[in-house]
């Protein structure tokens, strides 16, 4: 079995790594990360997990970066991951929006929440104190 998450190299995608790692330990499963286009290639990329598998005390937990398939976006390779058997949960990451944002929302992880085959955890970045 399976969890897989979704990496993006912004606040959201960062917010959800200890989430989908700590989810991975918690269900004793592997982690699966699917990197958007080549942000797995980027020197920031391993210390964003590695950051985020300290945080989460899920040093034993297994984790794999899946192959992109560049003829396919990032949205439709979390949804086609979705539909394997072994996968329990998908974890992605969202943006705060307002009421009205929410609405007019038209975007890529919003296609994976409704298209996906498994349960989606959507995870929002922490609400930082104004100072």
């Amino acid at each position: 079995m399976s969890v897989v998450l979704s990496y993006l190299p912004t606040p959201e995608g960062r917010g959800a790594l200890a989430f989908g790692f700590a989810e991975a330990r918690m269900r004793g499963s592997e982690l699966v990360v699917v990197a958007d286009g080549e942000s797995a290639a980027t020197p920031e990329f391993l210390v964003d997990l590695e950051n985020a598998r300290s945080t989460a005390e899920a040093d034993g937990v297994d984790y794999r970066v899946a192959e992109n398939d560049p003829a396919l976006s990032h949205a439709d390779q979390l949804i086609d991951a979705s539909y394997d058997e072994a996968v329990e949960l998908l974890v992605i990451g969202l943006k705060r929006r307002s009421p009205v944002g929410k609405l007019l929302t038209g975007s890529a992880m919003q296609r994976v929440l409704l298209d996906a085959q498994c349960p989606v955890a959507a995870i929002k970045p922490p609400v930082r104190a104004a100072v």
